[in-house]
């Protein structure tokens, strides 16, 4: 798991989804991360190649981006596609960009 972020930007991505999308990480472990039972999802760490949440207070689920990141700014977007993405799957109506 190599990662081209610093570790600030890692807790402020943590922070941002667990503070303001964590309605969004639920969704997409439900859809995306195998766990269609899941009751809670928090953003748990994020590098290069997928974003990883702890569900349910314990078990860690790892979602790839789809593609290696090599800047932060990329982090924005692969999110708002994982999102996009886990809607669809589960039927749901996606609002517009976060």
């Amino acid at each position: 798991m190599s990662t081209p972020f610093t570790a600030d930007a890692v807790e402020a991505i943590k922070r941002h989804m667990n503070d303001d999308h964590a309605d969004d990480s639920l969704l997409i472990v439900r859809a995306l991360g195998g766990r269609p039972e899941a009751a809670s999802a928090v953003t748990s760490d994020v590098d290069a190649e997928a974003i990883e949440f702890t569900v349910d207070g314990g078990e860690r689920v790892r979602v790839p981006w789809g593609e290696t990141l090599t800047e932060r700014a990329q982090v924005r977007k692969a999110v708002v596609r994982l999102y996009q993405d886990a809607c669809a799957k589960l039927g749901l109506p996606a609002r517009g960009e976060h």
